[in-house]
C-alpha cells in the first residue's frame, strides 16, 4: 500500500532534563508512514501510555538512536496487514507489546518470548524485526521505539508485537496491558511465583508497582507492603488491597518492613529503576527470600550487595523483564481477571492527553506524581 501521513511525537536528542514543557527535544511532527511489509500491520493508535521507559530515553539513561518516534505501551485498531499475515485482519483490536517476538530464536523456542534475541537487537537499533524503519520525511528516517512507536496517530508494527483482544475491552484498559500490567503482574506471578500466605513488599508505586500490588493481593500474599514517596500513590495502593503502607523516606524503612513481615519479606519487588532502592529491597528480604529487579536503572549504575548472603542465607536476586511474560498467553488471562472484577486495571488510568500535552505530562511523570497518563492520538 502507499504511504500515509501521520502526526507523531518525535524525540530529536537525548539527555534533556525537566522541565520539558516549552522545550524542543520532543515535538509533534507530520511524517510519512510507509505501508506494512511482510509480517507487519498498520495500526491506528487509540491509546498510548506514558512510561518511565519513555522518560529514560528522553533523559538519556536508555540510549537510543534519534530522531525517534516514542511510545511503547498502546492499543489500537488494525487498518491493514502485510503479506503473510493470516491470523489478524483489518478491524481487529490489538494490544501492542514492547518486545517483538520472532518466534524462531532459542529464547522464543524455549517459551521465553520476552527474551527474544531478534527482537532485542531490533529494539536496540530502533528498527523493526523485518529491518529498517517505516517513518520518514524528506529522506530522513525516524527510528522506532521498542518496535511500537505508539505516540503517533498510526504506526507499523511486527505481527510479533501484537495480541488481538476483544472489542469489548476499552482502549484505556487494553493499552496498559502492553507494559505496566504485563510487567508488574508478571513479575509477581511468572518471575517470583508468589504463593498464598507469603509476604510481599513492593518498592515504587507507578503503573508497574501498583500492578505488582494487585497481583500479590490476587495471589493471596500477606502482608502486602507498599512503599513510595507520594502519599496519593500509597492511598491508591491501599485501595487496591495493600495491607500496609510505608513512606520511602522513612529512616527506619528496612526495620519497619522486617517488623511487618516477621523478619523480612519472602519477596521484594524493586519497581523504581534505582540501584539504591534495589539495595534497600534486598536488605528487606528474609533468609531464603527473593528480590526481584523490575525497574530499569541507568546502565552505568551499580549495586553493592553483601554477596555472602546469597549463599549463607540462601537469598535470591533475579531480574524480570516484561514480567517474564508470554503476551499471547498472559494478556487474555489478564483480560479475564479484569472482566471478573478481580483486577481493576482501569484504576491506574489517571489522565487523558492530546499531543500538545505530552511535554507537560512527562514533567508530571518525572515528578513521581503520575501513575498512568494516556495519549489519545486520534482525539
Amino acid at each position: 500500500m502507499t504511504a500515509v501521513g501521520t502526526r507523531a511525537a518525535v524525540l530529536w536528542r537525548l539527555g534533556d532534563e525537566p522541565p520539558y514543557a516549552g522545550g524542543t527535544a520532543l515535538t509533534v511532527e507530520s511524517l510519512e508512514l510507509s505501508g506494512p511489509e511482510a509480517g507487519e500491520l498498520l495500526v491506528r493508535v487509540e491509546a498510548a501510555g506514558l512510561c518511565h521507559s519513555d522518560l529514560s530515553v528522553i533523559n538519556g539513561s536508555r540510549p537510543r538512536p534519534t530522531p525517534m518516534v516514542l511510545g511503547h505501551e498502546a492499543a489500537g485498531v488494525v487498518e491493514a496487514v502485510g503479506p503473510g499475515v493470516i491470523d489478524v485482519a483489518p478491524g481487529d483490536h490489538v494490544v501492542m507489546t514492547f518486545v517483538p517476538s520472532c518466534g524462531h530464536c532459542l529464547e522464543c523456542a524455549a517459551g521465553r518470548p520476552a527474551m527474544c534475541t531478534v527482537g532485542a537487537a531490533a529494539n536496540g537499533a530502533g528498527r523493526l524485526v523485518a529491518g529498517g524503519t517505516r517513518f520518514g520525511r524528506s529522506g530522513v528516517e525516524f527510528a522506532h521505539h521498542l518496535g511500537v512507536s505508539a505516540f503517533a496517530e498510526r504506526t507499523v508494527v511486527s505481527r510479533g508485537s501484537v495480541v488481538v483482544v476483544p472489542p469489548s475491552v476499552p482502549f484505556n484498559v487494553a493499552a496498559m496491558l502492553g507494559c505496566a500490567v504485563l510487567t508488574g503482574f508478571g513479575a509477581v506471578v511468572n518471575t517470583a511465583g508468589v504463593r498464598p500466605g507469603e509476604s510481599v513488599v513492593v518498592f515504587g508505586l507507578g503503573g508497574v508497582g501498583l500492578s505488582a500490588v494487585m497481583a500479590a493481593v490476587l495471589a493471596g500474599a500477606h502482608p502486602v507492603v507498599a512503599v513510595d514517596t507520594v502519599p496519593s500513590k500509597l492511598d491508591l495502593a491501599s485501595s487496591l488491597g495493600a495491607s500496609h503502607l510505608l513512606p520511602a523516606t522513612s529512616p527506619d524503612l528496612v526495620p519497619a518492613v522486617r517488623d511487618l513481615t516477621g523478619g523480612g519479606a519472602d519477596h521484594a519487588f524493586e519497581c523504581v529503576g534505582s540501584a539504591a532502592v534495589l539495595e534497600t529491597a534486598f536488605a528487606a528480604t528474609a533468609r531464603g527470600g527473593a528480590t526481584v529487579a523490575v525497574g530499569l536503572p541507568d546502565p552505568s549504575h551499580r549495586s553493592a550487595l553483601p554477596a555472602v548472603t546469597l549463599t549463607g542465607e540462601g537469598r535470591v536476586l533475579r531480574g524480570s523483564y516484561m514480567g517474564s511474560a508470554a503476551p499471547a498467553r498472559d494478556i487474555p488471562r489478564l483480560i479475564r481477571l479484569w472482566e471478573a472484577g478481580k483486577l481493576p486495571i482501569d484504576r491506574l488510568h489517571t489522565a487523558d492527553l492530546a499531543f500538545d500535552g505530552l511535554p507537560a505530562a512527562f514533567d508530571e511523570l518525572a515528578s513521581g506524581r503520575a501513575v498512568r497518563q494516556l495519549l489519545r492520538p486520534s482525539a
